[in-house]
Order: structure tokens, then sequence, then C-alpha cells
């Protein structure tokens, strides 16, 4: 932007799609600030555009230095934007033009990342070094690299980011009276603020390949069991693993081996309940906690997901492809915890692997 700060005029919601079919979040925002002194500003952990401790470093990582002598346009209003500003060390002067107050931005705060929020976004306020500079220049690639890398830290950043959008909202409406059609584009965006803030939290709890659950959500999960779970039921774990893999990824490629596990991980999310929670827990490992009015529902859903996925057929160049997997179950101890449950459904996934694959086992 210059963030959220670079959005005097409007922009418009949309998704952008990344390299791997991925949604990356996107947003939209208005935004002006209540006129500021050009008098350098303490430094201040609650500043509202001062990064964290860790945000700082991760995101300073992300990017090549850059030293920009006083005076230096960063760019100018009007420009399509192509990437974020984080400073290290002086200040930059963020000139909004049309009667507006100039914003003085200090070390450690950012500008710009609308840009990599919003793809095509045009600069509506010019950045110019108020003193000589040191920058880190952060491009899309970088920031979508950080998505995969750190999505909590990103979560929280865009979060932030978001929440002073929101905060800002009183100011936007004493600063811009005089352009309504902008400011109901701004009151649109900020109810959809909430749905965008639901959307980055998922992303750090989804796992990009197969759309299911991954380990963070997972714990999540279980750190809320007890409004999860459904009166009348027995809860079971069952691990899920892929037999032979290694051999997929060797013989047909990555990207087969990739297919393989989008399929594998449909096919066991349509054997769960609403009640129940697909996840996968990191290569070609996944795992159904199952909710159970039976306990003995527990093993013939186990069958039949061995069952599924050895009838599973490919398209084309995967026609030959046969994929089966083993399954280790265990009932889960209402006084023991996940530790204790992924140990006795790990040594019978154990067993099953050892009989050839293809089958399921019960821990005793």
């Amino acid at each position: 932007m210059v963030g959220i700060s670079d959005m005097i005029g409007g922009s418009i919601a949309g998704r952008r799609s990344s390299p791997g079919n991925r949604d990356i979040v996107s947003t939209v925002s208005l935004f002006t600030e209540a006129p500021v002194s050009l008098q350098p500003r303490a430094a201040s952990p609650h500043l509202p555009r001062q990064l964290s401790d860790t945000e700082f470093v991760v995101l300073r990582g992300a990017g090549p230095n850059r030293r920009v002598p006083a005076g230096e346009v960063l760019f100018r209003k009007g420009e399509i934007g192509r990437s974020m500003y984080v400073i290290e060390t002086g200040q930059v002067r963020i000139e909004f033009g049309d009667g507006m107050p100039h914003k003085l931005l200090a070390p450690r705060e950012y500008f710009g990342e609308l840009a990599l929020f919003i793809g095509n976004h045009a600069r509506v306020a010019t950045a110019i070094a108020h003193t000589s500079c040191s920058l880190r220049l952060i491009e899309y690639p970088a920031f979508d690299h950080l998505l995969e890398t750190e999505p909590a830290i990103l979560a929280q950043f865009m979060r932030r980011s978001f929440a002073y959008l929101v905060a800002s909202e009183q100011q936007l409406i004493t600063h811009l009276k005089r352009r309504n059609e902008d400011l109901l584009v701004t009151l649109d965006s900020l109810r959809q603020t909430q749905t965008q803030l639901s959307t980055a939290n998922r992303l750090v709890r989804t796992d990009e390949l197969t759309g299911l659950t991954n380990r963070r959500g997972l714990y999540q999960f279980l750190d809320n069991l007890d409004e999860q779970r459904v009166a009348g039921t027995e809860l079971s774990l069952l691990l899920i693993d892929l037999d032979n893999f290694k051999r997929i990824n060797d013989e047909y490629g990555h990207l087969a081996g990739d297919e393989v596990l989008r399929t594998v991980a449909e096919e066991v999310s349509s054997m769960a309940h609403p009640c129940d929670l697909p996840a996968r827990l990191g290569g070609d490992e996944f795992a159904l906690l199952a909710q159970l009015s039976d306990s003995d529902e527990v093993t013939a859903l186990a069958a039949r997901i061995v069952e599924a996925i050895s009838e599973l057929h490919f398209a084309s160049p995967l026609d030959m492809l046969h994929v089966t997997v083993s399954v280790g179950v265990c009932r889960c101890s209402e006084s023991a915890d996940w530790s204790s449950w992924y140990s006795q459904a790990d040594a019978a996934l154990y067993r099953a692997k050892g009989e050839g694959g293809s089958t399921w086992s019960l821990h005793a």
C-alpha cells in the first residue's frame, strides 16, 4: 500500500491466483489520515504502521536493500505499484495532493503494501525520501514465498493492516465528505473486512495443495475439542498413508504425485461426516478424526477408505497407476491426549504397512 495510506482513491476487491493455484488474500480499501506534522516521530511499538520485531525481521529479509538519497522520488501518484517498502533508516514523505496533508514515515514502518494485496494497483500518492534512507524493497514473488513459509506472521501483518483501515474510518469520513461516491465505496469495503480477515485466518489453517485442514488447523480444532464433540458419539483417529508414494513421484513426476494427493484427499473428505475433521499432516500422511455413534463403525470406515482408494482411476497419462493406502486406527480415550492417540494409531499403521499395505489395522 502506500498501504492502506496509499489508498485515497478507491480500489476493487478481488482475488489473485498464484503460480500454485493458490488464492492469495486480496483487500479493498480507501484511506486517508488526519493532518500530521512533518516532525520526526519517536519510535514506539504502538505506532499504527510500525512493524513488530518478528514482522520486521521477516519482511526485511524478503527483499534487497536500497539506499536512497534525500529528495529522490520512490514512486509517483498514478503509477502502477508492484512492490512495498520497509524503512530501515531515515524517513519517507507521502504526498497525497488535492489539499491533503502529507504523511511522514519513520524506521520500521512500511508502505506500498496494496501493490501486493491487489494486482495492478495505481498509486494515489507520491513517495519521496524525506531524508537519506535505507529501504527494503519487497516484490510479489518474495511476498508470495512468505505466505507459504511464514503464514502465521503474514496473517498477523495483514490483519493489522486491515485493522488500521477500520480504525481510520472516522478520519476518512471527516476528510472526504466532498467525495461521497468514494465514501460509499469505502464503507462497503469496511463491511467486507471481516470476510477478508476470515480468509486470512483460513489460509493459515488450510493445506494449500489439498484444501484440507493442516496441522495448525488440527491443533486449533483439538484446543476446542470439547465444543466440537457431538453427544452420544465416540472419538476415533484414523491415520492414512499412501503405499509406495515415493515410487509414484519417481516414475510419474511430482505433478502426478500432487494430483494423487489431491484425489486421495477428496476421497477421505467424502468419507467424513460434518462433525469429523479430515486433515493432511504432511507429505502423503492424512488423518481423519471421526465421531461415530458405534465404536465398531471405525473399522468399517477404515475398510471403506482402503477399498475406495484402491478403486480410484486416473486419466491419461496416469491411467495405469494403481494407488493404495494403509490405515492405522485407534479409539481415542477421553482421558488421553493427541500425542497418545497419534502414537497408538501410528503403531497400528506400522502393522498395516508390514502386512504389505492396502489394508487397515486397529490398535488393540
